[in-house]
């Protein structure tokens, strides 16, 4: 049986998936890395690190499963985006690589909206918003702020390009995962020369862009002898995250949705043209299938809330679970579900770390309203989960004013494993929704990208919608819709009232 090797490139882990050649996963290993925060708004990745943790968990992998490396013809990625590390001539780092999570270069982001404008940015990017997250504004504060190194750099790689070039000695990548670098004009689909004339650099110094699940030769002889895999395994460009795991999802046309409630939410919404908010509100990326693209808004925390009320007001529940070896988010789980839809008039903006889609505002903040003394610990956890559905439901609106209609949202990440929290989206969107039987999307989607790019499928839409396999699907309460338009109504009334405090808080510091 052959067999095929899907990687992928979190924020903080490298995972490794070896699935067999009708997408069933046989093992998968996991390797954690610690982000370096050594000065404010700084998080940087020793680059090194990539390679170093996929040898690692690609061992492991390759010993649990006892699989002949010669069966494993092709190997692909998932992959965060915006991650960067510049390379001199033999593809050596430079420096530790810039984190997405950096947030140095807000005076470069400035200048570029400046420069070019925010419209000419997104019409041409698909970025509503210019912040320090995006590539472009990292390497102009490289120009200005480490000189010698900007002179030096012969290739900017992004995380998956890394991978590749050590796989297969060539410098490689694809547009999807290039979608959030501010560098790609995503109409084109190719680099956006005008931006790279104002960071002064080439086409040139950025990867050579193919279509996703593209193969573009064998792992070199060097590879082959660190990774122990055959010579013969095909190196295949993989996608961006969140593009990958809609593919491991399913999720290849337009009426069917993604959605992952991580530490952050992120939607992929497919459409068959590049298309644009006049009001700047929802971000438009490449897609990993050849010539579509995907709108992909997104909340900047949403999982990651339900764990500082876990770490910082659950102590005891956390005791219990320790107690009897079960998962703390259960037990919370629980509680909430104790409560009744609507959490009796208490809801939450889950905006701890300013908010994404649409209203791109760093300056929000976190709030409980409505708070009175019938309520418990597991009416703020219910409100939590309801805040998050009330993000979602949001931006699907907004999708829907530009004509993406949603028949069906399937949930991702670690939000999809609380029957709940699906349950509460359902109810709240009055839509379908569906959880997959593989947990790791990205790895599935990874997985089949490789396939494709070895020929044992024929494209990504075919393999995707005949690979993934539904494990449940949840309807949607009509008697739940008017207790959650009514938390939607103050949720989104709320925001607007406290929007001018959040600034006035800001400026006062």
């Amino acid at each position: 049986m052959k067999h095929i090797l899907a990687v992928d490139l979190g924020t903080s882990a490298v995972k490794v998936g070896l699935f067999d050649e009708a997408g069933r996963r046989v093992t998968s290993a996991i390797e954690e890395y610690a982000l370096l925060t050594t000065g404010e708004d700084l998080c940087e990745v020793p680059a090194t690190i990539f390679w170093d943790n996929f040898l690692s968990a690609l061992g492991r992998v390759l010993e649990q499963s006892a699989v002949a490396t010669k069966s494993i013809i092709a190997v692909s990625f998932s992959s965060q985006g915006e991650t960067f590390v510049p390379v001199d001539g033999a593809g050596a780092p430079l420096r530790n690589a810039i984190s997405w999570l950096d947030n140095r270069s807000v005076a470069e982001s400035h200048e570029i909206e400046k420069h070019f404008g925010r419209e000419t940015v997104y019409k041409t990017t698909g970025q509503p918003a210019v912040c320090p997250t995006w590539t472009a504004t990292k390497i102009r504060w490289l120009q200005r702020h480490e000189p010698e190194i900007f002179k030096n750099t012969h290739k900017y790689l992004l995380a998956e390009d890394y991978l590749i070039y050590r796989l297969s000695g060539r410098f490689v990548s694809e547009y999807s995962v290039y979608s959030s670098s501010l560098l790609l004009d995503i109409a084109r689909r190719a680099y956006w020369q005008e931006m790279l004339a104002f960071l002064d650099i080439s086409a040139e110094q950025l990867p050579e862009l193919v279509e996703s699940g593209t193969a573009i030769g064998k792992i070199t002889p060097s590879a082959a002898k660190e990774t122990a895999l055959s010579p013969a395994t095909l190196v295949v460009t993989g996608a961006y995250d969140h593009a990958a795991g809609s593919i491991g999802a399913g999720v290849t046309h337009p009426g069917v949705l993604s959605e992952t409630t991580g530490s952050a939410m992120a939607i992929c919404a497919p459409i068959d043209a590049p298309a644009f908010d006049p009001q700047c509100r929802v971000p438009c990326h490449c897609h990993a299938i050849s010539g579509k693209y995907f709108f992909s808004p997104f909340g900047e925390t949403a999982g990651m809330v339900l764990k500082w009320f876990r770490d910082q007001l659950c102590q005891s529940e956390v005791a219990a679970a320790e107690a009897s070896g079960r998962d703390p988010f259960d037990l919370m789980g629980e509680l909430a579900a104790s409560v009744p839809p609507g959490s009796e008039g208490l809801t939450f903006l889950p905006f701890l770390s300013g908010t994404g889609s649409p209203e791109f505002d760093p300056h929000a903040k976190g709030v409980y309203f409505g708070l009175t003394l019938k309520h418990t610990k597991g009416h703020f956890i219910r409100a939590i989960m309801e805040s998050v559905a009330y993000t979602i439901a949001k931006n699907v609106q907004v999708m829907a004013e530009l004509g993406t209609e949603v028949g069906e949202i399937r949930c991702l990440g670690g939000g999809a494993k609380s029957a709940l929290w699906c349950q509460i989206k359902a109810d709240t969107m009055q839509s379908r929704v569906a959880v997959v039987e593989e947990p790791e999307q990205a790895l599935k989607g990874a997985a089949i990208l490789a396939g494709v790019g070895a020929g044992i499928f024929d494209d990504l839409e075919t393999a995707s919608n005949s690979m993934v396999r539904i494990k449940k699907r949840y309807q949607p309460d009509p008697q739940n819709a008017e207790v959650y338009a009514r938390g939607f109504e103050t949720y989104e009334t709320l925001y607007e009232n406290l929007k001018g405090v959040f600034q006035q808080q800001a400026k006062r510091g």
